[in-house]
Formats: structure tokens, sequence, C-alpha cells
């Protein structure tokens, strides 16, 4: 098959990229303790992937309390800035551009994660099913601490602050996390938010915080390099809502007059049913680009570009095993298969030494 449209040049916000294939944000826990600082490991890992027009950065704590995963790294330290600075250096030495996805898991975390042992902070006070991943194994989730609504504000900050961090890291935008059961998504859906202040109950109370926050972070960077992940039909992490369609048409449009460079969506995720909701309608309402996220082979995103359902095409779990994967794709080459033993925690196997055609060629 010729990737006619995969291949082609396009317009990202404010910047101009080669091809429209994106490296999505993937958690791979592989950061320095204490302190959750990126390392050379790291360095070399985005190194060996920035082939990509753009990646985006796994996701990265904003605050100690917005820590939810061991060995996560954050943007909240002069340390960490450091090392995220080693990692964008080497990204543009090659060419590419890298956004920071920017992170607050709000429930989907752990005592022995918070400061001070706290409980994870929630929109309500509801917990999720399953276990928190902590650095004395598989814990089983607790009910979180409802925020006080005057705690808000320095959530607000957090972003804003991590914010002015990416930008001193050397990155060349961020993304906002909205997806995935995190805490943005928390305060979006009425599943998981049954407050009675200005941040629950009707729809419009309910995306108040994510424009809140997309407001901050276009302050520091300007929309042009800011954009958005949601996942409008995901069930991860406990997540639900009785009107999906509904709220996150109505969130687009609010999104639009910040002229973000992307909306991210998640369309197919673990546990998504997306059948009853339109993603064409949801596209439509947004004026900048949109990206599509979901189990992409490179034969279903030059067809979804084709037929102008996506403007980016941002594969996952194919980067985690082929460095080089818009070589593969452009040459019809094979794909390395990943091992999901190593996706989340561990050293250099499963992480950066996964062969290259350039790698296999030497071989040969």
């Amino acid at each position: 098959m010729h990737f006619k449209r995969l291949f082609s040049e396009a317009d990202l916000g404010d910047l101009h990229l080669p091809c429209r294939i994106v490296m999505a944000p993937l958690t791979r826990c592989r950061s320095t303790q204490p302190g959750d600082i990126p390392n050379d490991l790291n360095v070399e890992y985005y190194k060996q992937r920035a082939s990509a027009a753009l990646i985006i950065s796994e996701a990265t704590q904003i605050s100690p309390q917005g820590k939810g995963y061991a060995f996560t790294p954050g943007i909240y330290s002069k340390e960490q800035i450091q090392g995220w600075k080693k990692i964008t250096n080497a990204v543009h030495e090659q060419g590419s551009r890298i956004f920071l996805q920017l992170w607050h898991v709000g429930r989907v975390s752990h005592s022995s994660l918070q400061p001070d042992n706290a409980l994870p902070v929630a929109p309500s006070a509801i917990a999720p099913e399953g276990q928190a991943f902590t650095y004395e194994g598989m814990l089983d989730f607790e009910t979180p601490r409802a925020l006080e609504t005057s705690e808000i504000p320095g959530i607000v900050e957090q972003y804003r602050q991590a914010a002015r961090n990416a930008k001193q890291a050397g990155f060349d935008g961020v993304e906002i996390h909205a997806a995935n059961g995190y805490l943005l998504d928390q305060f979006l859906r009425d599943g998981t938010n049954k407050r009675n202040d200005i941040y629950g109950g009707s729809i419009e109370n309910r995306v108040r915080l994510t424009l809140e926050v997309t407001k901050a972070v276009t302050d520091v960077w300007g929309g042009g390099r800011v954009g958005i992940r949601i996942s409008p039909t995901g069930t991860f992490n406990s997540m639900s809502d009785s009107d999906p369609q509904t709220l996150y048409n109505y969130l687009v449009e609010h999104l639009n007059p910040f002229k973000l460079a992307y909306l991210h969506v998640v369309e197919n995720f673990a546990g998504a049913t997306s059948e009853d909701f339109d993603f064409i309608a949801l596209r439509k309402k947004f004026n900048g680009a949109y990206m599509a996220n979901g189990g992409y082979t490179a034969e279903l995103a030059e067809q979804s570009l084709e037929s102008d359902k996506s403007d980016f095409i941002a594969f996952g779990t194919a980067f985690i095993s082929n460095p080089d994967l818009p070589q593969r794709i452009r040459l019809g080459a094979q794909l390395n298969e990943a091992d999901p033993s190593t996706f989340y925690g561990g050293d250099a196997k499963g992480y950066i030494d996964y062969p290259s055609l350039e790698d296999e060629s030497a071989l040969v």
C-alpha cells in the first residue's frame, strides 16, 4: 500500500510537520528514584524514536500529589527539568519535536505514593476498581478524598507552573491529559463527579476545571503550542458518563476559543465501546487539527486520513517495539512484536533494545 497521506506535510498549530505520524504518550515507568527524574536511559529511548513527526512524552505528573504510578517522571523540580532538558536536546538534535504531557492522576493513586501518605484526591469520594502500581507492588485502590472547592484554584496553578517548567525544559509545546480516567476526566464525567458546587452537576460545571486548566496552560504557551487529549468512550479506570456525546461536543466547542493546536482523541482503548459515539461529529466541531489514536495500523491510518476523518495519527504500542516506525511503514517492512511484560518498569530490556532496520541489516 502507498501511504501518500501519512507521509504528507501538515501544519499542527504553530508547527509545520514533515508527516502525520505522531508518537503517542506511553507510560514506561523508568525514571530515577527518589525524585521521579528523567535519566540517560530515557534520553536514549526518545532519541531512538525521533523519526516521529512529533513525540508526545509519557504522562508526567505536575506535582507530587499528581503521581499515581511508581517510577513515573515529574515536571515540578529543578532536577526533573534538567533531566527533561537532556531529552528535548537529544530529540531536537535528531530534527524532531516533542510535547510534554501534563498529568494529574486524581483518584488513580495510592496513599503510599502521596506526600505524607495522604489519600489521593478526586472530584468525589468514589474509589475506582482495581489496583495501583506502587513501590510495594500492586495494592488495592483506596477511596479518595473529595477536593474542597477552595483547593481547585491550586490545582489549576499546578498545571500553570508545570507548563512554565516544560518551557524551561526545552519542550516544543504541551498536551493536557484529560483522558483515561485521570483527574480532569474524573471531573468531566458524571460517573465520577457527584459534586454540588460550581464544578459538578451540569455539563457546564463539569467542564469548568478542564477549561480553567486550558486557559492557564495557553496563557503560558499560546494555543498553537498546546494540545488536549480526551477519551469520550473510555471505561479504563472505572469511567462512565450518561451522555458522552453531548458532554464532549460541548467541551470541544468551548475549547475552540483557545485556538489549540490539536484535539487528541482516544477512539479505542481498553474497555472502550465506541459504536454509539460519533467521532466525525466531534471532529467537525473542533477548529484545530484532529489527532486520532487507538489501535491504528498504517493501513487504517491512511484510510482515516484519506477519508478526512483525521489530520494526524498517534501510534502507541508500535513505537515501543519499532523505534524507526515511520521508516518501516514507508518501506513496507515487517514490524517487531512488542513484549508486554516489559512495558512498565524495568531496565533497558524491552525499552531501548528493539532493533531498527539499520541494526538488522548490520547483522546480515
